[in-house]
Formats: C-alpha cells, sequence, structure tokens
C-alpha cells in the first residue's frame, strides 16, 4: 500500500517530500507519492506545474488514505458507507482529517474495532424470523451496530472517544 515511500502521518509531511522530490525534478516520484496516497494524478500534475502550492491538506490527504485502504480490503455495501462516513467526517471536522491520517489508525483497525463490538454484543434471532428467512441453522446471533453506535465507534477508534 505504502511501498515506495511508507505511511506518511500528515498532509505537512506529505507536502514537505512532494517540495524536496520537486526541488529535485523528480516528476515521476511525486506521481508515486501521490498515487500511493490516494491524491489525484491531476492535482500532482498541478502540483508539479506550480498551479497550486501543495500536493494536499488534511483532508484530501485523509480522504486519499481512506481511498486507499478501502480498495485494499475491498470495502463494499456497510463497510462502504462506514467509509463515506468517515469522508464526511473528515469533510466537516479537520481533527477527525488528523487522526485519520496518523500514523498506526487504518481502515482495517476501524473495521475491526466494529468488528469486536458486533461480536461482543451479538444477539440470537427467534426461531420466527429465522423460518421466515428460510434459515434452518439450529441458532443464529446478530450483532451489527445501528448507525449511531458505529458513529461512535468511528469516533473512538480514531480520535480516542
Amino acid at each position: 500500500m505504502f511501498d515506495k515511500f511508507g505511511e506518511m502521518e500528515s498532509a505537512a509531511q506529505i507536502n514537505e517530500l512532494a517540495n524536496n522530490l520537486k526541488n529535485e525534478g523528480d516528476r515521476d516520484s511525486i506521481k508515486v507519492l501521490a498515487e500511493e496516497n490516494g491524491i489525484d494524478e491531476e492535482v500532482a500534475n498541478a502540483f508539479i506545474d506550480g498551479i497550486i502550492p501543495f500536493l494536499c491538506d488534511d483532508m484530501s490527504a485523509a480522504i486519499g488514505k481512506l481511498d486507499v485502504e478501502s480498495k485494499e480490503v475491498k470495502a463494499e455495501e456497510l463497510i462502504s458507507d462506514w467509509c463515506e462516513y468517515i469522508k464526511q467526517r473528515c469533510m466537516e471536522d479537520d481533527s477527525m482529517s488528523k487522526a485519520v491520517r496518523a500514523k498506526g489508525k487504518t481502515f482495517n483497525g476501524c473495521i475491526a474495532h466494529i468488528l469486536k463490538w458486533s461480536f461482543d454484543h451479538q444477539r440470537p434471532i427467534d426461531k420466527e424470523i429465522l423460518k421466515a428467512a428460510g434459515v434452518s441453522a439450529g441458532k443464529v446471533t446478530f450483532g451489527i451496530p445501528g448507525m449511531a453506535t458505529v458513529k461512535k465507534l468511528i469516533t473512538e477508534y480514531y480520535m480516542g472517544g
């Protein structure tokens, strides 16, 4: 995922490296840096050409990281919805953008945090519901959190509270 340049902890760190690469005239490495961090190639080209003064800000760095990480886990359906919620939070709150970008915080880790809660809060499903669903298993449990709980768990994972 972050094969060439490693995991960057902040937009400032990405921009510092991008500026150093630009000063060295290394256009190709800037494009690799952008790709590794989920930053659009057009933005990288605009930075290289001097149209924009930096490669990313906190929000675009966080959203880029989420884009890269969600592709890695092949996020679909509900997990994709969770990712979109985190991106929305990044657009609304700069401290969430910084928290998402922090080293050691990953979308996988966030999903694991939610999954742990889910397993800890499993409840048996009524036999009539199983019958109506055509499920013949003797016992089925379900523990997927509602959106309010997921929002709380996401904030707890990324921001510690």
